[in-house]
């Protein structure tokens, strides 16, 4: 980064002016960033592209005067052993009662008793309107709290489109807030381990929680005036995200303006020099991240390629934000904030005979069996990836815990031969209705068809499935429906329903997957290439940390059998875990590789290696432990997806820091030597012998004021 640039944000006067203008932005941006939640799209359809069967088949519906705001509750009534006079004399009432609500669409069918007499359902169908993910919370609430209120003895449950819509309401109900105050404590605690100072950690939390209001401040206007698509997800990855990797960068400049203090009087020209030298590592990391990210917009599925702008605009912000008001903030505080170890001028680097340069030096005498091993050992971990079902989670996998919504479709599931509300659209036209009414209703899978309704030249046949609507069986039918109109000459009908968009959801997200990884590899490839100038340091660095990401995986695969119980997956799960950890996991291989190549023109390969392993080890390490941190912190939420995506990226996160980046990357260095510049100059530099580090090294005498640390 330019020294005019990084005198600036230092500069004794200008100090002020960046902090200032940080707070005039963060002010603005508080009532903007409030807003994010309202522009939230959480709705199935608005996952989709819009040339998908089933969005198209809903817009369809929406012409015909099927309303797509219209999500019936089903309420199920039960009692062991047959319900009584009583059981039926407050169903009745129920009945009634729901009758009278101001979102009723219609009238309520029912009820509907099973043939073993233990149950009876209702169909209440709700129309909210384009408010729908706010509002059928508290509707489907009162409508529990009515149909709880019966016989002792009689169990109620509300399930259905309905009832499953409001129980992922209520999970996601105030979980930006929930995430940024248990990322907030973590990242506390560790800093406090890690600064060992009751002030320091301070600042970089207040520059973070900046960067998270004026990222969403900035999405919030896209969302709103830009058709950005933002859900809850993408919200929830965006707190997370911001915190991590704003703690992590700011990690790594503390690191080295701490380094700075003890070769320089003044902490001003201290703090120039930190971020003139750690600068170009910071950005070129969040660079990475930023492209890696933007690489999702060429996702099928819209709530992936909202994810990308989402997360970039949050990472770049963060950038902007840690490289600008964070060094006027330590350089306004001065040395005191390290209290109580405060770095003097003249005092010893530590990291020369710290725990990194001890690992370096067992691994400097067998690196080959060292890294062969280390590879071995994680390729192992790789076969966990054989217990993943990346096929979809069903809707009772899709949450921890059983709410209502899931247990409700159980019991109906017992007493009845197909859960109502959960119905197969097939939209045609008025010329082919009939013979496309016969093929749906011959169709093995399907219970029954309904009467189809025409209007103008198009027609609407509904139809129920033979098995629960989120099951592969539910799927089949859906893909041998839309197979049997095909060949049956019948092209003009679109096979629509829930069922219908989960299996396009599925089917988008693995298209994704295979398109999407390759090329965020390609980008990473070419930003590590230009970066170290090199062509095998990039490949080599590209299959450590593709290795990791199987590792993590396959260990991920064990976890969540041994914790949650749940090895099937979202079928987008490998495409977040794969952006997360390459993109982030990339940046320590970046601030390692970039010291490692600027001691090399001055030690040789090998004996670079082990300096930057010394001098990197200890803040990379820490980085680590906090974006894994805060990635873990997913882990606590009541959705199997985000739990599953933050055991995952922690965990590959960890494998990053203290396996593949200390380990593996520096015994590959240490073995390929000068060769992994090939075919810059520095390949052709012989390597010197490498004295012990922390003997005359440069980390210990001072001499390595070039690195980014």
């Amino acid at each position: 980064m330019g020294r005019s640039f990084a005198s600036r944000v230092s500069h004794p006067r200008l100090k002020w002016v960046v902090l200032v203008f940080w707070l005039v932005v963060a002010a603005a941006s508080a009532p903007l960033a409030g807003g994010l939640t309202d522009e939230q799209e959480n709705d199935i359809a608005a996952w989709l592209p819009s040339d998908a069967e089933s969005t198209r088949a809903l817009q369809l519906q929406t012409e015909l005067g099927s309303d797509p705001d219209l999500i019936p509750a089903v309420v199920v009534y039960e009692r062991s052993g047959g319900l009584t006079e009583a059981d039926t004399a407050a169903v009745t009432d129920d009945v009634a009662e729901f009758g009278q609500l101001e979102a009723l669409d219609g009238t309520v069918t029912g009820p509907i008793p099973a043939e073993d007499g233990e149950a009876v359902q209702l169909i209440v169908p709700l129309n909210v309107g384009d408010d729908g993910w706010e509002q059928i919370a508290p509707l489907v609430d009162d409508i529990r709290a009515e149909a709880s209120d019966g016989p002792d003895g009689l169990s109620a449950y509300v399930t259905g489109p309905a009832g499953s819509a409001a129980d992922s309401a209520e999970a996601f109900e105030g979980i930006d807030g929930t995430l940024l105050f248990a990322a907030l404590g973590v990242v506390v605690l560790i800093l406090l381990i890690t600064y060992r100072s009751p002030v320091l950690w301070v600042l970089p939390i207040f520059s973070a929680v900046i960067a998270l209001f004026v990222s969403q401040a900035v999405i919030y206007l896209l969302a709103r005036y830009a058709d950005l698509t933002v859900n809850a997800q993408s919200a929830s990855i965006l707190t997370v995200l911001v915190v991590g990797a704003g703690t992590d960068y700011a990690l790594l400049l503390v690191a080295r303006y701490r380094e700075e203090l003890r070769l320089h009087t003044d902490r001003h020209e201290a703090m120039t020099e930190a971020v003139h030298r750690a600068g170009p590592a910071v950005l070129a990391s969040g660079g990475t991240v930023v492209l890696g990210m933007l690489c999702l917009v060429v996702a099928e599925m819209n709530s992936t390629a909202g994810l990308g702008p989402v997360a970039a605009i949050g990472v770049a912000v963060t950038l902007m934000v840690l490289m600008t008001l964070l060094p006027a903030l330590l350089v306004i505080c001065g040395r005191w904030v390290f209290w109580p170890v405060r770095p003097t001028f003249g005092s010893a680097e530590p990291s020369a005979t710290g725990i990194w340069a001890r690992v370096g030096a067992r691994i400097k005498p067998r690196p080959r069996a060292t890294w062969v091993v280390t590879g071995a050992l994680l390729l192992v971990a790789c076969a966990g990836v054989l217990l993943l079902s990346p096929n979809g989670l069903t809707q009772a996998e899709g949450f921890r815990g059983t709410p209502e919504s899931i247990e409700g479709e159980r019991v109906a599931a017992q007493h009845f031969p197909a859960v109502a509300g959960n119905s197969v659209y097939v939209v045609t036209t008025a010329d082919s209705v009939a013979e496309v009414a016969d093929t749906t209703a011959a169709t093995r899978g399907i219970a029954e068809a309904g009467e189809p309704q025409v209007v103008g030249d198009r027609a609407l046949i509904e139809a129920s499935l033979a098995d629960p609507f989120d099951s592969p069986a539910a799927y089949s039918t859906i893909e041998r429906l839309r197979t049997t109109l095909d060949d049956a000459g019948d092209g003009e009908a679109l096979v629509g329903g829930n069922t219908a968009l989960n299996l396009d959801v599925q089917d988008a997200a693995q298209r994704d997957n295979v398109v999407i990884i390759p090329l965020i590899m390609l980008v990473v490839l070419v930003v590590l290439g230009l970066l170290l100038r090199a062509l095998v340091a990039p490949v080599i660095l590209i299959a450590t940390v593709v290795l990791s990401f199987g590792a993590a995986l396959g260990l991920s695969a064990l976890i969540f059998d041994w914790t949650i119980g749940v090895t099937a997956t979202d079928s987008s799960f490998p495409l977040f875990v794969f952006v997360f950890l390459v993109a982030l996991g990339i940046d320590y291989n970046i601030f390692l590789m970039t010291r490692v190549r600027e001691e090399a023109a001055d030690h040789g390969t090998r004996r670079a290696a082990l300096i930057g392993l010394a001098a990197t080890g200890g803040v990379i390490t820490s980085a680590g432990c906090v974006l894994a941190a805060t990635f873990a912190v997913l882990g606590t939420l009541p959705l199997t997806f985000l739990t599953q995506l933050g055991i995952a990226v922690a965990l590959g996160v960890l494998l990053d820091t203290i396996i593949v980046r200390s380990v593996l990357v520096t015994a590959l260095t240490l073995d390929v030597g000068r060769h992994m510049w090939w075919p810059s100059r520095l390949a052709g530099r012989p390597d010197e012998a490498e004295p012990p580090v922390g003997e005359g090294s440069p980390v210990a005498s001072g001499s390595g004021a070039s690195a980014q640390s």
